[in-house]
């Protein structure tokens, strides 16, 4: 079982949980850190080379989240553009494509690995998808897809694994193949989320920001951070909230706090 509630006020720590954080201030040293910049490409290829299709569930909830994905056409059989910005294996990819025949996607991701994964998949049609490899925060989109010809662009648990400093590279690539008074889709982790709360002394990189044991990294969005990254870019903020679910695990008597936050940043 698992409830949640959007809003926009921050999850609050335990004291304990307080307490840990605040004696969590040694930095990765800089070499480190540098190094897996370096190599953050290599350390998400490894990740799909180890964990090929089997890590993330299909995401079936996204139109249940994201009315955009049904409610941005005009009549019921228009052909819808999406761009699905970090696309991993595609298990938000193609559970659209099962959903909705009318949508023509452009799908990329960082890891060569990743886009062999989607190639592969028996839903996989050059009519319906052209999917490509592309370091978001610096190969230029324009590339493989028209300039202002997308409807809908999906950035989904993508922003968090990139280095904060050059997280506005990617919404400036992507405003340039966004159609103007079209939205980006949102949804990616919350500050205070689990996964957070779990990493061990040893894994920071800065605020909010940590590694993974592989070598992968991750960043906390809080509300305030998201809002300046993309009104930066030009984009206007419609809506931007966090989520907090509890998820349950009755077997082992778990409760979970997640925290992630779901947004939608329009191009006017």
């Amino acid at each position: 079982g698992a409830f949640q509630k959007k809003g926009h006020s921050a999850r609050i720590l335990s004291p304990e949980e307080a307490e840990r954080l605040a004696k969590d201030q040694v930095l990765v040293s800089e070499f480190k850190q540098l190094k897996l910049e370096k190599e953050a490409q290599k350390n998400w290829d490894l990740f799909y080379k180890r964990n090929s299709t089997n890590f993330f569930k299909d995401r079936h909830w996204t139109t249940r989240e994201f009315q955009e994905l049904k409610a941005c056409r005009e009549f019921a059989d228009q052909k819808l553009t999406i761009l699905e910005a970090g696309c991993g294996v595609g298990n938000c990819l193609f559970p659209l494509f099962e959903e909705d025949l009318n949508i023509f996607a452009y799908a990329c991701d960082f890891s060569p690995r990743a886009v062999e994964y989607v190639k592969k998949n028996a839903l996989y049609s050059t009519e319906r998808c052209k999917v490509f490899q592309c370091d978001l925060t610096k190969d230029d989109l324009l590339e493989n897809i028209p300039a202002n010809s997308v409807d809908v662009v999906m950035l989904i648990f993508v922003l968090s694994a990139i280095h904060p400093d050059k997280m506005h590279l990617v919404l400036k690539n992507i405003y340039k193949v966004l159609k103007p008074g079209k939205c980006v889709l949102f949804r990616d982790y919350g500050l205070y989320d689990h996964a957070m709360l779990r990493f061990k002394s040893g894994s920071k990189l800065g605020e909010n920001f940590y590694v993974r044991q592989d070598g992968t990294r991750s960043y906390f969005f809080t509300e305030e951070f998201l809002s300046q990254l993309f009104k930066a870019e030009g984009y206007e903020q419609v809506v931007n909230e966090y989520v907090q679910r509890e998820t349950v695990n009755r077997k082992e008597d778990l409760r979970v706090p997640r925290v992630f936050l779901q947004s939608k940043f329009q191009k006017p």
